[in-house]
């Protein structure tokens, strides 16, 4: 457990330094950022028995994690010469990618691709934290500007938890899981059936036995 709340914590930053070119990457060279990793890690292993209590606020957590990483890495990634497009993509890329290097390593389809309003809330939020760089209102403004950016990303993805709202999907999707669906339906009809069959198949048996007994006799 602590091992991949460590892999969570710093995987991103991680990812994001090594497609920077920033080498060796800042986890390896500031040791504030494992002994973060390693307490928070450590925390929640302690405390693990009542970690469901805290589920709502560990979901806030999570949203402000993932707010502050995607304006914090765009912001970076601008700083260091990446265009527009590089510096969004780098900044959803940090905030996201410890997340999917955990549930790919728990060999579970990560929450990215599968569930919630994750990568778009990080990439509206990296976004903004770019257009306001780019248009000068990160030096007017300064840390305001990049707090408006992370609270912008953080009422999305709490919005998409509160009402369990997922990415838009193509037209063709819902028809081919509807198809899926009716067809394990009646997958499972059709089991039920033969193990009814099965089931009863004995009890005919012996009642068939004991007719042709009775016929017998008389």
């Amino acid at each position: 457990m602590i091992t991949l709340g460590m892999i969570t914590a710093v995987g991103g930053g991680i990812v994001r330094d090594v497609l920077l070119g920033a080498l060796p990457p800042a986890t390896f060279v500031d040791w504030r950022y494992p002994a973060v990793a390693v307490g928070g890690g450590l925390t929640v292993f302690l405390f693990s028995r009542w970690s469901g209590r805290f589920t709502r606020a560990i979901d806030l957590l999570n949203a402000a994690g993932l707010s502050l990483f995607a304006v914090t890495e765009a912001a970076k990634a601008v700083e260091m010469g990446g265009g527009p497009a590089q510096a969004i993509i780098l900044g959803a890329i940090t905030a996201v990618g410890g997340g999917t290097l955990r549930d790919v390593l728990i060999r579970r389809v990560p929450g990215v691709l599968s569930r919630g309003l994750y990568a778009i809330p990080a990439l509206i939020g990296a976004a903004l934290a770019v257009a306001a760089d780019g248009g000068g209102v990160h030096h007017v403004l300064g840390a305001p500007a990049a707090l408006c950016a992370a609270a912008v990303c953080f009422l999305i993805r709490v919005v998409g938890l509160r009402f369990s709202l997922d990415a838009p999907k193509s037209p063709g999707t819902g028809a081919s899981r509807r198809r899926r669906r009716a067809v394990t339906m009646d997958s499972g009809t059709s089991q039920a059936r033969a193990a009814t069959t099965s089931a009863w198949a004995p009890v005919s048996r012996v009642a068939a036995a004991q007719g042709k007994g009775g016929r017998q006799l008389g």
